[in-house]
């Protein structure tokens, strides 16, 4: 450690467990203890369970971009850009600017909680035709793009185009693809007032999985009762069926149909961070292995957590389960890894994640949800007010929790107005290409970097 300046702490990713971690930290370490380093590409924390609601218009973006800049501390510095290698030996990560340029930024201890990304497979044609729900500028442009559809579809005199721009694919059984296949088809259901010249029975919206029930987590009841309700809606669920193969105005499935559409979303699960496979760690189903205290075996000063960390679930009977990529075990374990920085660097003993699961909620837009709370399960208006009032709740600031309100509140009372915000004025864009999967080093490159004394380049 460096015994001229303060110790450098160095947090990657201002997602749930990032945030929670720089605001703890910010809270607990005093003045001159420690220098704090925040690594973003953005200066907000998203909170993303709410993200098929920006796509469906009920929320705007900018409720659910939590300001990093509110806090009140303002200790920590914020470093604009990505995190694309860690050199674990040399305690250097390598961060790529918002400008593109290359620099080497080193620490004492650092806080990998970088995410996760889209888990994606290699069907023909899925990365270039797929749209993703992971993103804020996603959900933004998906919203433009359903819209279009719609626009589209009205103006056309050809009966095939029009049923194609009608259809709707949505793949992952999961939370986000049935609550985006839930939100947006209230979108377009509620499209059928203000576009005279639709045919109702031209909209259809096709939520697809691989898996034989729909979200397993809530259990056999309430997974059927989401099921049910969506099917209620005009929503053809789809189960042990996946994506053969993906085109411009096409979709073939795994069961030999094929789907005319211009709309095709992927929610298929996530996978951890590029970034973990920089580091030339041990890792578990990509999820890097840590401790009960979050620490990385072998390396001192690392920690590592988040839906990018295979953390050992205590609070289950079963050996070797570990805790599910959710908001709710990351928001824990930020505050706990802060904890654990702050009890090495004064030389005390770092202390077990504990949390037990408090339950799940799934809100499927209007009066219609379901909910698991403390194991209680919860349909309708009961389990929708249980949905809403958790996310609210988990809100970082009150300006976020009065933005969010109100839209709720404004949406409820006047409903949509189908406007378009010429994200697609451009060139259209993909799954491929929000998520910059292809800008990360190997570790090699990441060690040869280091060692070669890369500093900065543009």
């Amino acid at each position: 450690m460096n015994t001229v300046t303060r110790p450098r702490i160095l947090v990657v990713g201002a997602g749930f467990a990032g945030v929670e971690c720089v605001r703890r930290l910010e809270r607990k370490l005093a003045p001159d203890e420690a220098d704090v380093t925040l690594v973003t590409p953005f200066s907000y924390q998203l909170y993303l369970p709410l993200l098929p609601q920006v796509a469906s218009g009920v929320l705007t973006p900018q409720s659910i971009a939590i300001s990093l800049r509110r806090s009140k501390k303002y200790r920590t510095r914020i470093l604009p850009g990505g995190a694309i290698g860690v050199d674990l030996k040399a305690k250097v990560c390598v961060v790529r600017t918002l400008t593109d340029k290359l620099v080497d930024e080193p620490y004492d201890y650092i806080v990998l909680a970088p995410g996760s990304v889209t888990r994606t497979f290699d069907i023909p044609g899925l990365t270039e035709h797929a749209f993703g729900m992971k993103t804020l500028a996603e959900a933004a442009y998906v919203r433009d793009h359903v819209i279009t559809q719609l626009d589209l579809a009205d103006a056309s005199d050809d009966p095939a185009e029009r049923a194609a721009r009608l259809q709707f694919v949505v793949v992952g059984g999961g939370y986000a693809g049935t609550e985006t296949a839930a939100c947006l088809q209230r979108l377009t259901h509620a499209a059928l007032q203000r576009y005279p010249r639709m045919d109702p029975g031209l909209i259809k919206w096709h939520l697809i999985d691989i898996a034989p029930r729909l979200m397993p987590e809530l259990g056999e009841k309430l997974g059927r009762s989401a099921q049910e309700i969506l099917r209620r809606r005009g929503v053809e669920v789809s189960l042990g069926v996946s994506i053969d193969k993906a085109g411009a105005e096409e979709v073939t499935f795994t069961d030999g149909r094929v789907v005319p559409t211009h709309t095709l979303i992927w929610t298929a699960g996530v996978v951890a961070s590029p970034l973990i496979g920089t580091l030339g760690a041990e890792t578990d189903r990509g999820r890097l292995v840590v401790t009960a205290e979050m620490t990385v075996p072998g390396h001192d000063g690392v920690f590592a957590l988040g839906d990018a960390a295979a953390v050992p679930d205590l609070a289950k009977a079963e050996t070797g389960a570990v805790c599910p990529p959710t908001a709710q075990h990351s928001m824990r374990q930020g505050k706990k890894v802060a904890d654990n920085v702050i009890a090495a660097l004064r030389g005390e003993p770092l202390t077990p994640y504990v949390h037990r699961d408090l339950g799940l909620v799934v809100d499927l837009g209007g009066k219609d949800a379901v909910s698991k709370p403390l194991g209680v399960e919860l349909r309708g208006l009961a389990a929708q007010a249980v949905a809403r009032g958790y996310h609210w709740s988990a809100l970082r600031t009150n300006v976020a929790k009065t933005r969010v309100m109100t839209n709720w509140l404004l949406n409820a009372v006047a409903g949509d107005d189908f406007v378009r915000t010429g994200f697609q004025a451009r060139k259209p864009a993909r799954l491929k290409d929000f998520e910059y999967t292809d800008s990360y080093l190997t570790p090699e490159q990441v060690r040869a970097r280091v060692e070669g004394g890369g500093g900065q380049e543009g």
